[in-house]
Formats: structure tokens, sequence, C-alpha cells
């Protein structure tokens, strides 16, 4: 039920992914609505389950006020679902704070781990890049910054099967006394990490992909997000403009056309789905407030890969290996 376009949307998402991905699905909402659009999209078979609820969280409320007085909404009994094992994983494109919040509080978060982060990986040119955290915490202490570098590091290895992938800190500049209080501390902090720290990174370094975990608070992770998203359509618009100018250049733009789009969809948001919930005892994925039915599809479709690699599991196990070697706050 969340998002700007729902529940037509995830609807249409989701069924393309049972289609394609062949996954197991439940739409969790008001049934009514769900079926629907179900029947818009020629779905009539039971092979999607739905949990009805009565209830769900605005974009535009205040995520805990909610949870806490309505006792029917969907992304709690989805998160609820997935703590009785009835599901693997929750994907929303719904209030990004409610559902951080939701994962919490039926979930719990993993041993060691103060805050849970969101994970968003970005194309990089020398290959894919791992922001966190994008948006789940806007103030940031530095140890929870620490836990963020290794959160990403054990995701990194384990999704993107990157061996010992290097971590920075986003900062204004490279040197270790850059930035404000909390990322000079962390910067200290990250230098005795099990991790390849290689100091401080900055935004023009996310694109690159010479560095493959980069670590920031949520406000500046979520602006850095969100700037990106902007940045590739901007492009692409002006880039067809340019080539629309001269029979020249539109026979350019035709003998490029398969690189062209090739570009667009590696820049496209829809391509990478959702953002991942690193250090809840469970799997959440967060999409786009403005997630097409493509954008539903593939955030399905990491999911299935992050329940399928156990980063859930390897999350854990590193989070408590670390703290086993006397590394407790």
């Amino acid at each position: 039920m969340g998002g700007d376009h729902a529940p037509g949307a995830n609807v249409q998402g989701a069924l393309w992914a049972h289609s394609e991905l062949g996954v197991n699905l439940t739409l969790v909402g008001d049934e009514h609505l769900i079926r629907r659009e179900l029947g818009k999209n020629g779905n009539r078979d039971d092979s999607i389950q739905i949990h009805h609820c009565s209830q769900m969280v605005a974009m535009d409320e205040l995520p805990l006020k909610v949870l806490r007085q309505r006792k029917d909404v969907s992304i709690m009994v989805a998160f609820d679902l997935a703590r009785r094992g009835d599901v693997d994983a929750v994907v929303s494109a719904g209030n990004s704070g409610a559902t951080v919040g939701a994962a919490v509080l039926n979930l719990g978060r993993l041993k060691g781990v103060e805050r849970p982060a969101l994970a968003g990986i970005f194309p990089g040119a020398k290959g894919n890049v791992v922001l966190i955290d994008v948006g789940a915490n806007v103030d940031t202490k530095p140890r929870q910054l620490f836990e963020f570098g290794i959160m990403g590091d054990i995701f990194t290895r384990s999704l993107l099967n990157i061996d010992n992938p290097k971590v920075g800190i986003l900062n204004i500049g490279q040197e270790g006394g850059k930035g404000n209080e909390q990322v000079r501390i962390a910067h200290e902090l990250f230098k005795k990490g099990p991790f390849h720290f290689v100091g401080n990174v900055e935004g023009r370094d996310i694109f690159s992909g010479d560095v493959q975990v980069i670590v920031s608070d949520g406000f500046v992770g979520n602006v850095a997000l969100k700037l990106s998203e902007g940045m590739a359509e901007t492009i692409g618009v002006m880039f067809e403009r340019e080539m629309s100018k001269s029979w020249v250049s539109k026979l350019g733009f035709w003998l490029s056309g398969r690189a062209f789009k090739d570009f667009k969809r590696n820049l496209d948001y829809a391509e990478h789905g959702g953002a991942i919930l690193l250090g809840v005892k469970g799997v959440g994925i967060i999409c786009h407030g403005d997630s097409s039915p493509k954008a539903i599809k593939n955030a399905i479709r990491v999911t299935i890969d992050f329940v399928n690699n156990h980063v859930k599991e390897r999350l854990e196990e590193g989070l408590a290996a670390f703290h086993t070697k006397g590394n407790e706050r």
C-alpha cells in the first residue's frame, strides 16, 4: 500500500516478479484494492496470496506515532509475517521511517548493532559501489558509522562477491582531520576496523568504483542518492536533446542507440531495486517512493539474491566474530 503509485505499481511489479522470477508472494494491504489491481492485470488464479489489512502509514505521517496507535498497519503486519517465518523478506515502497521502525519493532536488531542502516548500490565506472547509510538515520554517532562500515564490508563480500573491498568515509576532503566531529572520531575508529579502510573519500568518488564501500550518515547519504537520481535523469534528457539538433547528431544517435540504452539502464535506479536494510534479524528492502512496476520487480529480484546468499546470516556471524575478539564498546 506504500508509495506514490500504490497499489497499482506494487501489484503489477509483484506480478512481473512472480512470472519472471518464480517467487511466491504475499501482498499485504487492502484486499479489495489489491484484487481490483490483480484483475486489471489479468491475474485470476490464487498463486499470489493476499493478507488483508485495514490500515496503512501515509508518506506524510509520523511513523512511530502511527505504529504505536494503529493495530492493523500493513507494514507492521508484513514484518510480523517475517517474524513468524511465514515470509522470508519484506519489500516496501512506503514511508521509510515506518518501514525501518516496523522492522526493528518486529524483528529486533542484530547483536552489536545500535542502528540499522540502508545500503544503496550505485553503478561505478569500475564496478558497483555500496553507499551506507542512504536514509535510515539522520543523526549518527561515530560508533554507529563504524558499525555501518562493518556491515557494508560483509554485505559487499556476500552479495556482490567482492573480496577485501575498500572502505571509505564520505567527507568534504581526503585528509583525516576534515569534516565534523563525528566523522573525525569515526575516522580513528575505522583505522582499527576489521576491513580494508582507505580513509576519507569525496562525493566525486561515489561513481568512480575505486572504493567499493562508502560510509555516511543517512542525511548525507540520502542527499547523495537523490542527487544521483536527478543527475541520471538530466543527463539522459540533455543527451537526447543534443542528439536531435542536426542530422549528423541524429545519425550518431542512431548508430550508438544500443550503447545509449545500456548507459541509461545502468544509471536508472529502477534497475537496481531498492535499498537494503542491514542490521535487523530479517530481510527488508525499501524502494523509492516513486517506484515503477519495474523498480518493484527488481527490488524483489535483489531480495531473492539477498536471501539466497544468506547475507543476513553472514552479517550476524561477522558481527559476532568481531565482538568476540574483544571489540565490545
